[in-house]
């Protein structure tokens, strides 16, 4: 392995060699494998602004013992079909996997079921726990607040959280409609990693520390990035810092911690996860037909200029996670450094991972 060479590794090694990271940082085994998991999903999908590179951001956490690696993950049924989750400030990677599992149980017993997070952390690609919920035969939906990163509609400053929100649904033999959005026009994550390799980013995405426009990645990390659909969006963050923050007692209005610099405490991130039964109202089988059926409408719509296919949502990060599963993981040279001097701390060798 060269410096500054991109290098392509297999999900299965990669994910071996976060889990070993991790549990140098006192994660157990099962919650190192979950978390690794979750961050070489999102490689896998194509959402590397979630994937691995986001590993020194989780250990640096976990030094600092602001994240917790042993948390002691209490459930509260606090109705039939719903439960409060207090995650102990362990790692949102393993606690929101925790949530949506509770979610789902109560979903089997119930047919719908709630759960609410507070003491939680950065969760990674919301996807994860819709997949999650749509393997278990669920329809899912799963929001989150975030640390301050947009403004409120008139405002300059950081503010509100980029907060995604996601919904999933099966469709049998077909791939699952997913839905995955921050409500900014681009997820941070992509600022922060252009900034890391001094790249610059498209015009009307971000303001600078002093409310002006940019291109230039550094500084849109360390100003703004703006909501999506301007007020709608700006309304969608609050809202998800309401159902998030405000009604399950984690973090709110500006209270999260960032995850990259705020290393002197907890971020306190709250997550509201819900599981429903795809056969509720009918037949599982009959269901999924009917999504298949939308899913051909959906995609027999005259094209527009410029589109060779019509894909339905998560369609695309299903084909990715097909390829790179194929094929392996690309990685670009910044990231593989970060990842390198990870490995060297904890006596982990990133180099001895071999290209597929």
């Amino acid at each position: 392995m060269q410096p500054n060479e991109s290098v392509t590794i297999s999900a299965e090694k990669l994910e071996k060699w976060v889990q070993q990271v991790f549990e140098r940082y006192d994660l157990p085994p099962q919650g190192a494998l979950t978390a690794a998991h979750a961050l070489v999903k999102a490689n896998l999908r194509g959402v590397d602004s979630h994937g691995v590179a986001r590993v020194p951001m989780y250990c640096a956490r976990l030094k600092q013992r602001v994240a917790n690696p042993l948390p002691v993950i209490e459930v509260t049924r606090v109705a039939p079909a719903a439960a409060l989750v207090d995650g102990d400030n362990g790692l949102g990677l393993v606690v929101g996997h925790r949530a949506m599992a509770e979610a789902i149980a109560i979903a089997r017993e119930c047919g719908i079921g709630l759960a609410g997070v507070k003491r939680s952390g950065h969760y990674g690609m919301a996807a994860l726990y819709i997949l999650q919920a749509v393997k278990a035969g669920c329809v899912g939906m799963a929001f989150t607040n975030a640390s301050p990163a947009l403004p409120v509609w008139g405002g300059r400053t950081p503010f509100l959280g980029t907060s995604p929100f996601a919904a999933g649904v099966p469709a049998g033999d077909a791939p699952p409609f997913v839905l995955d959005m921050a409500c900014s026009i681009v997820a941070r994550g992509k600022l922060k990693f252009a900034a890391q390799r001094g790249d610059p980013i498209p015009e009307g995405l971000a303001l600078d520390r002093q409310g002006r426009p940019t291109t230039d990645g550094a500084e849109a990390f360390e100003g703004v990035v703006l909501p999506m659909g301007g007020v709608k969006g700006a309304g969608l963050s609050m809202l998800m810092d309401v159902l998030s923050g405000v009604y399950t007692g984690a973090a709110f209005g500006g209270d999260v911690r960032n995850p990259f610099t705020g290393l002197d405490g907890p971020q306190h991130t709250g997550h509201l996860f819900l599981a429903f039964k795809a056969d509720l109202f009918m037949p599982r089988d009959i269901f999924e037909t009917r999504m298949q059926t939308l899913g051909a409408r959906v995609k027999a719509q005259p094209r527009a200029e410029g589109f060779e296919e019509i894909l339905m949502p998560g369609e695309p990060e299903d084909r990715k996670e097909q390829e790179r599963g194929a094929q392996g993981i690309p990685l670009t040279p910044d990231v593989i450094l970060t990842l390198k001097a990870e490995g060297e701390k904890v006596g982990v060798p990133f180099s001895a991972l071999a290209r597929v």
